[in-house]
């Protein structure tokens, strides 16, 4: 929105987006990345980790310029903001830096192949003219955590990830230096503080809707301890239940009757 103030009135006008592209229908993800986005949004709305209101998306359009292409994220969370109720207007269908006045706090890419531009432009994306990598542009933007994650280890060169499945870089007066300690993190359960999100980021190794054990980046407390899913969640409580009856049984106490 922009306005100006005229005769005492404030005059507001409507930004035009209709040339902006804000849903192409193009299938791009694989089934791991999938499921990893959707590991890192449903966990922040169950398990209320983080205080309302926010907003965590995977694959939502991020227009940080009127002119000019967005930049995709394949998951980002954005603190103090929600979602506008009405998705029949455009400019509520995708995440517009004008519109919610603030760009997401964290940024994360999940590598998947040798095209995504994560930390260097790929062979095919200097042919097409880009000039920028990601890591790049999310520094002069201005995204506070930008994070990539590269399970199956396919940008392992000395100047990409260099043998880390997990970076993170923050913006600092300095520019945008490692937050992620060298060598970056390499080991399950170990695990970095986004001070500025009140959340963490740690390597998990477990199932995930499916009887196959995965590695997986999972957001986590101060202490590393992983954000539970909805399901995880059900879980931890009937277990406690249960061990709550126990002990009143052995008391002597029905927990029916409690």
């Amino acid at each position: 929105m922009t306005g100006q103030l005229l005769n005492n009135e404030e005059i507001v006008t409507q930004l035009d987006i209709s040339h902006l592209v804000i849903e192409d229908d193009i299938p791009v993800d694989n089934f791991q990345s999938e499921e990893q986005q959707r590991l890192l949004v449903e966990p922040l709305y169950s398990s209320k980790a983080i205080p309302m209101p926010f907003l965590a998306a995977a694959n939502v359009g991020l227009f940080y310029k009127l002119k000019g292409d967005p930049i995709v994220p394949d998951v980002w969370l954005s603190l103090g903001v929600q979602r506008p109720d009405d998705f029949s207007q455009r400019q509520n269908r995708s995440y517009f830096v004008w519109e919610f006045g603030k760009l997401p706090e964290v940024c994360i890419e999940i590598v998947s192949n040798l095209e995504g531009d994560e930390l260097l432009l790929s062979k095919k994306s200097r042919l097409k003219g880009k000039t920028m990598a990601k890591k790049e542009l999310y520094a002069q933007i201005g995204v506070r955590y930008y994070v990539v994650f590269d399970p199956l280890r396919q940008i392992q060169g000395a100047d990409q990830m260099d043998g880390a499945l997990l970076r993170v870089w923050s913006i600092s007066p300095d520019g945008y230096p490692e937050l992620t300690a060298p060598p970056g993190i390499r080991e399950l359960g170990q695990s970095v503080w986004l001070n500025a999100a009140s959340i963490g980021l740690t390597l998990w190794e477990g199932q995930f809707e499916e009887e196959v054990t995965r590695l997986w980046l999972r957001w986590c407390d101060r202490e590393g301890r992983v954000i539970p899913t909805g399901a995880e969640g059900r879980e931890i409580e009937r277990q406690r239940a249960e061990r709550l009856a126990e002990r009143l049984r052995a008391l002597g106490i029905n927990p029916d009757e409690v």
